[in-house]
């Protein structure tokens, strides 16, 4: 497991070279997770933009794992030139899937994220300590939803959860803001099996929160070496995209000079 470090631009180009850099530089596409939204990603993106990065922020629908992953290929399959594809936490599976094939996709970034192998499913790769990792009426909320399968609900995070264990290292007025806009996923997406993930075939960085809760740090270290993955480490919690915008874009910005 390799440790990288690198250091973002601090300064904002004029219009002309933001310009010509957009032209020259990959375009950073970002994945959210289950209990989130694309407005995670707001400080990423305001670092990445200073540095010249065109950035496209999808929405993932946390409907099904092949249904999500298909979403954010067809996506994909709209940008042309080169791509760094990043995700957060059950965005990471749905990148897993979804750059399989596409040869624009030049970086996997995994951030706090899950990087199954083919037929894992996500959350028993949490791990046996993770918050999640406990009787489920204790930790989610279940709403029922149109046209849902037989025995499948949208999960809320209740709120001392989301506070405590997955919103950890946030400021306390942004976690509370955070859990009020919650998106919920699908109980079945949780569960169903992976596809052949690219980081087989495509390079990989990591962020490992070391104090996560939610994903805790060992299976995230252990999915990192098992992709191959150049590996970081912060001291935060779930949500380092919201807590250490600059780590993530720092890794970001790596991968995307590692791979030009």
């Amino acid at each position: 497991m390799t440790v990288v470090t690198a250091v973002v631009p601090g300064q904002a180009a004029s219009a002309d070279t933001s310009a010509a850099s957009h032209q020259t530089k990959p375009t950073v596409v970002l994945v959210h997770g289950a209990w989130a939204d694309g407005s995670s990603w707001n400080a990423v993106v305001q670092r990445l933009h200073r540095a010249g990065y065109p950035v496209r922020v999808p929405p993932n629908p946390l409907r099904s794992l092949p249904g999500d992953s298909a979403t954010v290929a067809s996506f994909l399959s709209t940008i042309t030139g080169p791509i760094i594809l990043v995700g957060h936490s059950y965005g990471g599976a749905v990148i897993s899937n979804s750059a399989t094939g596409n040869t624009n996709v030049k970086a996997l970034v995994y951030v706090d994220a899950f990087a199954p192998a083919a037929g894992e499913t996500i959350f028993p790769l949490s791990g046996a300590d993770s918050a999640l990792a406990v009787d489920p009426t204790t930790v989610f909320d279940f709403v029922p939803y149109p046209g849902a399968p037989a025995g499948d609900v949208d999960l809320y995070l209740k709120r001392s959860v989301f506070l405590t264990s997955f919103a950890n290292g946030v400021a306390p007025d942004t976690a509370a803001l955070l859990y009020a806009t919650q998106r919920p996923i699908a109980f079945s997406a949780g569960n169903e099996p992976s596809g052949t993930p690219a980081w087989n075939t495509i390079p990989s960085w990591y962020l490992v929160g070391t104090q996560d809760k939610i994903i805790t740090p060992a299976q995230q270290r252990f999915m990192a070496q098992r992709a191959g993955a150049h590996t970081v480490q912060v001291r935060g919690g779930h949500l380092t995209p919201v807590s250490h915008p600059g780590a993530v874009a720092k890794l970001i910005t790596t991968a995307a000079r590692a791979t030009a």
